[in-house]
């Protein structure tokens, strides 16, 4: 027959995020235009980017500083053995696209402590943690909240778990939930990095495949509220849902929020200035934000910059590096062998010895938020030249 009516398959396919979009409230051009970061890409971290990448969330920037091991692979569900040895946040990006071809997925091979700029988190919708490290969550908290971007944080052991939603004015804070515990593991841990062991042994926590796909599930729903948070849901800010395996119990607790928390400060205004921190000198920063405040004004730092170090021998050494990167061995005095104190220092008044290094050079990242203060006049100015090197 010529004038045949010919259905291709295609017209009866369905849109494949239509199931998502019978959901009410569900906005799928949010979904993907948004920006989510997760940091940690073990166990947790694979359910949680499996899940984005199933949801069509347009970007997501993965940051992991580790290779994969053989142990992962009963744990994660985005590695082969064939990955053994490659990066976490390369194989797990590659993995997202191939799950889903409509997201974006970046790996960063960063330690989220130094390497990770504020303005990085102030692109970010919601971050998303991933990690068994007291310390590292105390850095992504304070991040957040300088910036006034919410967190969602996941633990897991054994076939336990908990999921805590941070989010700024509401509520408690990661800081506010650390207990003298907390803190004392973190200055062991500080202390043991620069002093004495840096190879020391880290504690193995017992995980299990199940336990981290039940908490990231709860992160990634709750991220979900997050980026709809105009439909007026509830979302657990300042509060965390605790999932007992054994039991099949789970509750929702409430923490108080911590009057005076130091976490609680946020930079504002923030200047965007064409400045990179590659090439902008100490001297030209200062010099501009000197111009904007006033004649005295100082540069202040979010981080101890470690300047030089000195041996009672008499030997000195320059060191320009946050403090948090110093190891032992950099302190051994190569004249005499006992080891050197070291100054350091976190405002620039104009009279340091390195003003004509750059800002890169003494370990402020790319794309960062820096404080210039006058007197009791406090503005923030971001590295914004570094945008186009890492979205």
């Amino acid at each position: 027959m010529s004038d045949s009516f010919e259905l291709n398959a295609t017209d009866f396919e369905e849109d494949k995020y239509s199931r998502l979009k019978l959901i009410p409230w569900w906005d799928q051009d949010r979904l993907k235009s948004a920006r989510i970061m997760v940091v940690g890409a073990g166990a947790i971290g694979n359910e949680l980017i499996k899940n984005l990448a199933l949801l069509g969330i347009g970007n997501i920037y993965i940051y992991d500083m580790d290779a994969i091991e053989h142990t992962n692979l009963t744990r994660s569900v985005l590695y082969r053995a064939k990955d053994v040895g490659r990066y976490k946040a390369e194989v797990a990006a590659e993995r997202a696209i191939e799950i889903n071809p409509d997201v974006k997925a970046k790996a960063f091979i960063s330690n989220i402590i130094d390497d990770v700029g504020l303005g990085i988190y102030r692109r970010m919708d919601v971050v998303l943690g991933g990690l068994d490290n007291r310390e590292a969550r105390l850095s992504i908290n304070q991040s957040c909240y300088k910036v006034n971007k919410p967190w969602i944080d996941g633990a897991i052991e054994a076939l336990n778990g908990f999921a805590r939603v941070f989010v700024p004015g509401q509520g408690a804070c990661y800081e506010c939930t650390m207990t003298e515990t907390d803190w004392m593991l973190i200055n062991k841990r500080k202390s043991c990095a620069l002093l004495t062991h840096e190879q020391m042994a880290e504690g193995k926590i017992p995980t299990t495949p199940t336990s981290s796909s039940i908490i990231a599930g709860i992160q990634v729903q709750e991220m979900l509220k997050l980026l709809h948070i105009d439909r007026d849901l509830p979302t657990l800010a300042g509060k965390g849902y605790v999932f007992n395996g054994l039991t099949h119990d789970s509750y929702v607790v409430e923490y108080q929020e911590k009057e005076g928390c130091m976490s609680h400060d946020t930079y504002e205004p923030i200047a965007e200035m064409p400045w990179s921190v590659k090439t902008a000198t100490i001297k030209d920063v200062l010099y501009e934000i000197r111009e904007d405040l006033g004649k005295t004004a100082v540069i202040d730092f979010d981080r101890e910059i470690a300047t030089t170090a000195k041996c009672s021998c008499g030997e000195e050494k320059v060191l320009l590096m946050p403090v948090h990167k110093l190891k032992g061995y950099m302190l051994v005095c190569p004249k005499c062998g006992e080891i050197m104190q070291f100054d350091s220092i976190h405002t620039i008044r104009g009279d340091e010895f390195f003003l004509e290094e750059t800002m890169e050079t003494i370990g402020i990242p790319p794309l960062h938020i820096i404080g210039g203060r006058y007197g009791m006049e406090m503005k923030y100015y971001e590295f914004s030249d570094d945008e186009k090197d890492i979205f």
